[in-house]
């Protein structure tokens, strides 16, 4: 009897990696690029006071709606797809990074049924009388108060809980150049602040205190999912010594041969 050992551990974690990180990458750039345009496509219709009113069309309104649920839908896909990376290093900071994730995909999706019933009261308003169109004017206010508020406690302030589970793990694992989840680390309490702003008044969530305050965690997601379809996890990071056999990079079968 002897045993025959074959590893088929650091070739085939790499190239396992390496697909995780393009699929990650290229979720976070969706996840970047989708919600700009459909902000600007919800600022320009739905603060517009004569929406309801008018006889404006709804393509702009249902696209950004759609494109709010592909980027909540892309966001969850980034915790997805990067917790077996994530939890070789901390199980805790993975789980707590998908959770992170699925809280804002909540707020969204909550955000775009408000402006989906917006959609509706305008049809509601445009084959009505003057006086029972005025009085629908005032739930849609409403509505586009409620998107805001979820905007807030959403894409507003989970990015800083889900950077400090994946930055705090990226940074120490050197998965990928320090600098990128330094500008998560950076950003979180940074987007923190201006969230708890926000809420108190001090300034508007669309303003040029904001955008400072939002534009580090902006850049380490963006430039997270660049570097990650680009060049991927660095193939020399080795799993620490204290994580559990189960969740290590290298696998060894074993295959017994009874001669």
């Amino acid at each position: 009897m002897f045993t025959t050992i074959r590893n088929r551990g650091p070739r085939t974690a790499t190239d396992a990696d390496r697909k995780t990180a393009l699929v990650a990458g290229a979720l976070y750039i969706i996840t970047f690029v989708g919600s700009i345009p459909a902000l600007a496509l919800y600022h320009d219709i739905l603060k517009d006071p004569n929406y309801i009113l008018g006889h404006a069309s709804d393509t702009g309104v249902r696209g950004s709606a759609l494109l709010e649920i592909i980027c909540a839908l892309a966001g969850i896909g980034t915790a997805v797809v990067l917790h077996r990376v994530v939890r070789r290093y901390s199980p805790t900071r993975a789980l707590g990074f998908i959770a992170s994730r699925v809280w804002e995909a909540a707020m969204i999706c909550v955000g775009v049924m408000s402006v989906l019933a917006i959609v509706t009261l305008h049809h509601d308003a445009t084959g009505a009388s003057g006086s029972t169109a005025g009085s629908l004017v005032g739930p849609a206010r409403a509505l586009v108060a409620l998107h805001d508020w979820t905007f807030l406690v959403g894409p507003g302030l989970a990015p800083a809980i889900s950077a400090m589970c994946l930055a705090s793990v990226l940074y120490r694992s050197r998965l990928v150049p320090r600098i990128i989840p330094m500008l998560g680390l950076i950003g979180a309490p940074m987007l923190v602040v201006s969230s708890v702003a926000t809420l108190f008044g001090v300034f508007d969530q669309v303003s040029s205190a904001a955008f400072v305050l939002a534009l580090p965690i902006a850049t380490w997601e963006f430039s997270l999912g660049v570097w990650m379809v680009v060049k991927g996890f660095k193939p020399s990071t080795q799993v620490p010594e204290n994580v559990a056999a189960g969740h290590r990079n290298v696998e060894t079968e074993l295959v017994t041969v009874v001669a």
